[in-house]
């Protein structure tokens, strides 16, 4: 059982997994083999896994808000995810631990990577999330966020931020701790139907 070749996770990737998700020895080794399946390199691109998430929002286009979180990922920016850096997005966005989720989507809305966020580095993601939005739930949205513009506002104005204004990533994330409305604006909630699908297709 100790191989650790292209059909098995090495002993030390699955420990180092195990201690940093939520998932398990035996859930850790399904995603594994469904992934080499999906990706047979062992690595997987951004258009591959825009085309996951497409498949995903089918009445929806979310291939603008997965190249964002696909590069929030993409530590080593090679342009490609491993198995480690999939599994961690995978765990991140259904459910990571507060404080790693928050740190992660400070990471998604810093597009340009330089340490802050601006109030159009906000428009750029939360519009990207109603792209994934049906038009007919759009429909049921509150009135003062229900385009991405009015969105971002209410996200700005909670930061008492002047249009010029940039936010670090320590105010960011005790913003969004002390003010639970907040992390619903940023995010976008679907990775609970994301993993289902998941679980689907490997059945």
């Amino acid at each position: 059982m100790g191989n650790s070749k292209s059909g098995a996770l090495s002993k030390e990737l699955l420990e180092d997994l195990k201690s940093n998700t939520k998932y398990n020895e035996a859930e850790l080794c399904v995603w594994y083999q469904s992934f080499l399946k999906e990706c047979p390199t062992g690595r997987i691109t951004k258009e591959q896994f825009e085309g996951i998430y497409a498949s995903f929002f089918p009445n929806a286009d979310p291939t603008e808000y997965a190249r964002h979180v696909f590069r929030s990922f993409d530590t080593n920016a090679d342009g490609q995810l491993d198995f480690k850096e999939y599994i961690v997005a995978l765990h991140l966005t259904s459910g990571g631990k507060t404080l790693q989720k928050l740190e992660w989507a400070f990471a998604l809305y810093d597009v340009d990577g330089n340490g802050t966020i601006s109030k159009n580095e906000i428009q750029e993601i939360v519009k990207s999330i109603f792209n994934m939005i049906p038009e007919e739930d759009q429909k049921d949205l509150p009135e003062d966020e229900n385009t991405p513009d009015k969105r971002a506002d209410k996200v700005w104005d909670f930061f008492g931020k002047k249009e010029d204004d940039k936010i670090a990533e320590r105010e960011f994330i005790q913003g969004v701790m002390d003010n639970k409305d907040i992390l619903r604006l940023i995010q976008f909630d679907e990775p609970q139907k994301i993993k289902d699908k998941l679980k689907e297709k490997k059945q």
